[in-house]
């Protein structure tokens, strides 16, 4: 019973997360979105307060409650959802967030930090309600939408019956009964002990109970039938609706869009069938023996809904145009460690594969041969599929810093607006959980450092509100995202003279305004001429870059004086699996991932040349066999592979072309966590091991070798 318990509550964390995140970006988006904003807000904060009283979660229902209370009366208009509320709510949102958090760790009851935590923000709530509020509710609105409001209370019955294993997967029966009462009031409850057993028969742990309810509410329908979703396997339910309702039904069915819909879809719209009842009857349907019976007559039958709202719904049906059936988005929820378990077994099989194809080539059977390139096609797509489960909008990520953006203005007394494009690129999951916290360095710093104050704007011609932009989109099977502010720009004269300052720069010598730049991610500097909460020590930017080329990306910043900064991040797609070019130098093998790679040429050694001719243009070259210290004399021929990266171009002096080759990344050890220009390792068919080069630092590397020797 525990494991089902376990389940169940993981999904309640999971869910009231989400919904934690929709009440957060409703919040931030009140005063773009009005009443939809508040009603979403209260949708939110209402579900989670009736999932946790599922579970007999009281510290999270009475803490909700209070806040939903506030809602409700910025729904009626009795309170303003101004800033000073909206930040209440934000607050109280983080509670919420810490009181699940604590469920999840088991730590929830008897949690006196998290009591004394929400007692300020409950005083404050309790002075929008101007009076003392009751901690858990006799009655409460079913949701967000209109339904609760057209209609007034209503005599609702309840038939429910619980199946046998209901108290062995965790759920009390009469939990579900306590939380009806937050919807409505129940007139009168009937227990049914038909089933119960005779003594020597009785299973303590299995459960013989019915109840007949008598309910008053003006919830409607599909409010009182969502409160029994936790046990909809382990129940039978039938929600007969009062009398008075029948008009609201027909009512609702004339504000339906004029589209062809199904009977059933079209009463599910108006809320006198729930989906369970709809599911329900087209079973029974499909179960009969005897000629399809039309669904309305079932539903009928079966008590569901009454005649003559099926009568409206097909008169609304005949007179709807033609139009394309609605398609039904389907989606399953699947724990990202499954997904990283295919990924590693993808991997493997990859490396299998390429031991397979060696064999074959070694021994050349046409028959071996040819099952193996139909194998190494299979599992190219085998690969391409898995890898595409992992690929996820980086929106979600871009969407987390309306919140940091709208809290850190307030702090700073700032008027600052977040920008966001490109939210549908899409890259590795493992990429968007770690570059999270870089990308919030990065917009902390953009509106400390570079966005100015009001009265400094206005003096420079600029509008009061100042903006900080992200936006994302693929370049050479990389992902680039961009963090741009329209603020002050960064001093190049200040951050070159602190660079002497510090023997970071020799004095006399002329860098590059992108040398000069990327001097602020050394570790320890900082120009600021105060420290802040936020930043000023000069910790921060350096770890933002170090947690970027961990990722095998690269960081570059361009800015104007007076104008703005833009700081480019540049990230590999996915981390696991790459079409990787494969090349020698002596014995050793390294990998460059195929997406930089532009063509290749032969190699024409000129000396004391560092650069090559290619069609009219020089192209600067690193020899492979220098910079890792390959013994032996080179190969009579050679090769330059040209690469681009980013707005870098360079050559790649080779011995030998070995084609490409699907690369399964493996970390480097931490022997080798120091060593520059590779970012990991490959196993190849016959077990030796290649290196996957880092083009972003070869490429830096070249770079800078072409400015010192100008120099």
């Amino acid at each position: 019973m525990s494991a089902n318990v376990d389940q169940l509550t993981h999904t309640f964390i999971v869910e009231s997360r989400e919904l934690l995140e929709q009440m957060e970006n409703a919040l931030l988006a009140v005063a773009r979105d009005g009443m939809d904003a508040v009603n979403a807000i209260f949708r939110a904060a209402h579900t989670i307060k009736g999932s946790a009283g599922m579970f007999g979660l009281d510290p999270v229902v009475e803490f909700t409650h209070v806040a939903e209370s506030v809602l409700d009366k910025a729904r009626d208009g009795a309170v303003g959802l101004d800033d000073e509320l909206v930040a209440l709510l934000l607050a109280c949102r983080d509670h919420i967030g810490a009181l699940v958090d604590a469920v999840e760790s088991g730590t929830l009851d008897g949690n006196g930090a998290l009591t004394d935590a929400g007692a300020p923000l409950v005083a404050a709530l309790q002075g929008y309600l101007g009076e003392a509020h009751a901690p858990a509710p006799t009655q409460a609105a079913a949701d967000g939408g209109d339904a609760h409001d057209a209609g007034g209370a209503g005599h609702w019955h309840i038939s429910l019956r619980f199946g046998r294993d209901v108290l062995r997967n965790g759920m009390d029966p009469l939990s579900f009964i306590r939380y009806l009462g937050q919807l409505g009031i129940i007139t009168g409850i009937a227990t049914i002990a038909d089933e119960l057993p005779a003594a020597d028969e009785f299973d303590p742990e299995s459960c013989y109970l019915g109840f007949e309810i008598g309910f008053d509410s003006g919830a409607d329908k599909a409010a009182i039938d969502g409160v029994f979703d936790f046990v909809r396997e382990d129940c039978r339910i039938r929600i007969l609706p009062p009398e008075n309702r029948i008009a609201e039904y027909l009512a609702w069915l004339d504000e339906l869009p004029a589209e062809r819909e199904h009977l059933g879809q079209m009463l599910v719209r108006c809320g006198s069938v729930t989906a369970h009842e709809l599911e329900h009857a087209l079973a029974a349907q499909a179960a009969s023996a005897a000629p399809a019976q039309p669904i309305g007559e079932i539903l009928v039958d079966q008590g569901t809904v009454h005649a003559p709202v099926v009568e409206a719904a097909l008169a609304k049906q005949r007179q709807a145009p033609d139009a394309r059936p609605q398609q039904e988005t389907r989606s399953v929820r699947v724990d990202a460690d499954k997904l990283d378990r295919l990924i590693n077994l993808v991997g493997e099989l990859i490396i299998a594969g390429a031991g397979a194809n060696l064999v074959a080539r070694r021994t050349q059977i046409p028959e071996l041969l040819e099952c193996t390139s139909t194998l190494s096609s299979l599992v190219e797509e085998v690969r391409d599929s898995a890898l595409q489960l992992r690929m996820v909008k980086i929106g979600a990520t871009f969407n987390r810093f309306q919140r940091v953006v709208h809290d850190v203005a307030r702090e700073l007394g700032k008027d600052i607006r977040l920008e966001v494009s490109g939210e549908d690129t899409e890259l590795d999951k493992t990429v968007v959980e770690k570059i999270g916290d870089p990308l919030t360095h990065l917009v902390r710093n953009a509106m400390d450092h570079g966005i100015e104050a009001a009265d400094v704007r206005a003096a420079r011609g600029k509008p009061a509100q100042g903006f900080v932009r992200l936006n994302a989109y693929h370049d050479s099977g990389s992902i680039v995202i961009e963090v741009t502010d329209d603020g002050g720009g960064l001093k190049r004269d200040r951050i070159l003279a602190k660079a002497v300052e510090r023997g970071l720069v020799e004095p006399g010598r002329l860098p590059t305004d992108k040398e000069i730049f990327n001097l602020i991610f050394e570790p320890g500097f900082s120009t600021a001429e105060q420290v802040t909460n936020l930043s000023g020590r000069g910790v921060g930017m350096d770890v933002v870059k170090r947690n970027i080329v961990a990722l095998r990306g690269s960081v570059d910043i361009a800015s104007t004086e007076g104008a703005g900064t833009t700081v480019t991040v540049r990230l590999p797609l996915t981390l696991a699996i790459i079409n990787g070019f494969q090349v020698s130098v002596g014995k050793s093998v390294f990998v460059i991932p195929m997406d930089v790679v532009e063509e290749c040429i032969e190699f024409c050694e000129t000396p004391g040349r560092d650069w090559v001719d290619l069609r009219g243009e020089p192209l600067p070259f690193v020899r492979l066999r220098e910079r890792f210290c390959v013994a032996g004399a080179p190969a009579r021929r050679r090769s330059v592979v040209v690469v681009r990266h980013g707005g870098s171009k360079a050559g790649l002096v080779v011995d030998h072309l070995l084609g490409e080759f699907q690369t399964v990344i493996k970390p480097l050890g931490k022997v080798f966590a120091g060593a520059r220009f590779l970012s990991g390792s490959s196993i190849l068919g016959n077990g030796d091991v290649a290196l996957i080069l880092d083009i972003a630092a070869l490429l830096a590397g070249v770079e800078s070798d072409s400015n010192a020797a100008a120099a």
